[in-house]
């Protein structure tokens, strides 16, 4: 607690509270039900069993504070906390497993099977709850740490456009700014109406106390680096401020991050993206799997909606479309339609009237949407034949946005990346806007995605798409 915020006290508080009611009800629970599912009353009627489920739950926020579940730097960002709440569960198997064979504290498998899942998984849902308030909380401007940004302008500008662009998962209020140059031009830019600049980089501990910032990020500097950051950093912990340093390594995420000492030398290594592989080849396998099984078990809808398509205006059921897929390949996408049948026809009298994407043309009132496509865009059920492309392996079910081939005509050479893996039904496009998002935007989605591919972040898109799917934001 030395140090924090009284926001950040309370919100440690919360969580420990909740970790403890977590372990309370699962242990309980477990005591009941193995109980229950035996038909005996073995574990409830033994005079040791009160002794045991206090251990247990005494040891629960002892092994997520071990873990890292408590760590303020991961409050309300990332997955880490998360991840913490895994490995405490782990230990807390490997704890039990070994007072029961060193101090032959003999614990009920039983209650072990049913407590500690229980445990684990009432703790993430109540961690996730809670991150929610705080999100909340920090969207209406409040529980934000002050921070002071320092480095070169062009690259302090870069880091104020992002903790501004989200401040729920960052949590920081920029106070102000230290730059190398004070006159530098870039100052005159939009991103730094009403953010002070204090002075130059050898100001930055003045411009804490000035301000009373709680954190200081070091942008990118060719000044701010070696001993000069090792002395900030010094002049900072004696005031019980935070320093956070901006490797300048962009859109690459913490798991392909590792620091490494050579010489004394820490050296940040950037793995590879994986775009092959066992892990890979498990995601194009499990596609097909998934999307074989949706369609059997979709197909009366499908026969719904293509009813509807038909009886709604004439022409055919679906729509098929030439897109770009991975490594530059043709394929036909299938789409159920929802625009009349001449609407690739009266595309080029409608170029003019764009919604903020002049690449994609997004229109919210597009004069060639149907009754039954509107309602189909909007709840994205227009795309669910694009299960067959995913069968027939041109497709994903999370990736890229599929291109049509004059977008890939105006790409830039850096978004030809985008071409690297299977384009998908669903992407980080899909849940962070669709439509709403600028062409710049979706560009950068799909790259980051392309860099920084894993299992864990398919299955949190395709929850994710869920949600803004029933939403229906962004969808036109």
């Amino acid at each position: 607690m030395h140090g924090l915020a009284a926001w950040e006290r309370r919100h440690h508080l919360r969580a420990f509270g909740l970790d403890i009611l977590a372990a309370v009800a699962a242990v309980v629970g477990a005591l009941v039900g193995r109980d229950a599912l035996l038909g005996s009353h073995a574990v409830l009627d033994d005079p040791s069993t009160p002794l045991r489920g206090a251990l247990l739950v005494a040891a629960w926020p002892l092994l997520l504070a071990r873990h890292g579940g408590y760590a303020s730097r991961y409050v309300g960002a990332g997955t880490e906390e998360y991840r913490a709440v895994t490995r405490a569960a782990l230990a807390l198997v490997a704890l039990v497993a070994f007072m029961s064979y060193a101090l032959k504290l003999e614990f009920s498998r039983g209650v072990l099977l049913l407590a500690v899942p229980v445990m684990a998984g009432a703790t993430l849902v109540l961690r996730w709850m809670l991150r929610r308030r705080l999100a909340a909380a920090r969207e209406r401007g409040r529980f934000l740490r002050p921070t002071v940004l320092v480095g070169e302008a062009h690259a302090v500008r870069d880091v104020l456009q992002r903790i501004g662009a989200d401040p729920r998962t960052t949590g920081m209020r920029v106070s102000g700014v230290c730059v190398s140059d004070p006159h530098d031009p870039v100052l005159a830019s939009d991103e730094f109406v009403g953010v002070p600049v204090l002075g130059d980089e050898a100001s930055a501990v003045e411009a804490v106390e000035r301000v009373g910032a709680e954190a200081v990020a070091v942008a990118s500097s060719p000044t701010m680096s070696g001993h000069a950051l090792r002395r900030l950093g010094w002049a900072l912990e004696q005031r019980d401020v935070d320093l956070l340093v901006a490797p300048g390594v962009v859109e690459v995420a913490g798991p392909r991050l590792t620091m490494r000492r050579a010489a004394g030398l820490p050296l940040l290594h950037v793995e590879r993206p994986v775009l092959s592989g066992i892990r890979y080849g498990l995601k194009l396998a499990g596609d097909r799997v998934l999307a074989a099984t949706a369609l059997l078990v979709m197909s009366p809808l499908f026969l719904l909606v293509a009813l509807l398509v038909r009886l709604d205006s004439r022409g055919p059921a679906f729509f098929r479309q030439d897109r770009v897929g991975e490594g530059g390949r043709m394929f036909s996408m299938l789409k159920f339609r929802t625009m009349v049948p001449d609407a690739e026809a009266r595309l080029e009298q409608m170029r003019e009237g764009h919604d903020g994407n002049a690449v994609l043309f997004k229109r919210r009132k597009d004069p060639r949407v149907t009754r039954v496509g509107a309602f189909l865009r909007r709840f994205s059920i227009d795309e669910l034949p694009q299960l067959f492309n995913v069968v027939r392996g041109e497709m994903s079910l999370v990736g890229p946005r599929p291109p049509l081939t004059r977008e890939v005509d105006e790409y830039e050479n850096d978004v030809v990346r985008r071409l690297r893996v299977r384009p998908g039904m669903t992407g980080l496009w899909q849940v962070s806007g669709r439509s709403d998002l600028s062409w710049v935007d979706s560009v950068r989605l799909d790259l980051w995605y392309v860099d920084n591919w894993s299992l864990a972040l398919d299955a949190q898109i395709l929850l994710r798409t869920a949600k803004a799917v029933l939403r229906g934001q962004g969808a036109y």
